[in-house]
């Protein structure tokens, strides 16, 4: 929680894998832990480096339940971000700072 730099935990979290058709497949649907991370080891396909995944962080209801939207000025409902994951054993790791209307991700290896 970059707006006063507090771990964001329980921030609801959905991973799909997209298919070449558009179709997605839940993977996973969690929330993130008191200290606002969450670690989870998906099964994934000898062939996932031929998908993408995509993961929607729910930071609206996040900021909408500690009251941080009241001036009606929060426009992002959701973070939307597309990814691979070229080694169906390799760990990712992509920490993410949320505020109302604005994140930033990376990725660390």
């Amino acid at each position: 929680n970059s707006t006063d730099g507090t771990h964001a935990g329980h921030v609801g979290i959905r991973v799909f894998q997209l298919g070449s058709d558009g179709q997605r497949v839940r993977m996973l649907d969690k929330t993130t832990d008191d200290g606002g991370r969450f670690s989870e080891s998906i099964s994934l396909p000898l062939d996932s480096a031929n998908f993408d995944y995509e993961m929607v962080i729910q930071s609206g209801a996040y900021f909408a339940a500690r009251g941080l939207t009241g001036t009606g000025r929060q426009i992002i409902k959701e973070i939307v971000i597309r990814f691979t994951m070229p080694d169906p054993l390799g760990a990712y790791h992509m920490p993410l700072m949320i505020a109302p209307n604005s994140y930033s991700v990376w990725w660390s290896a």
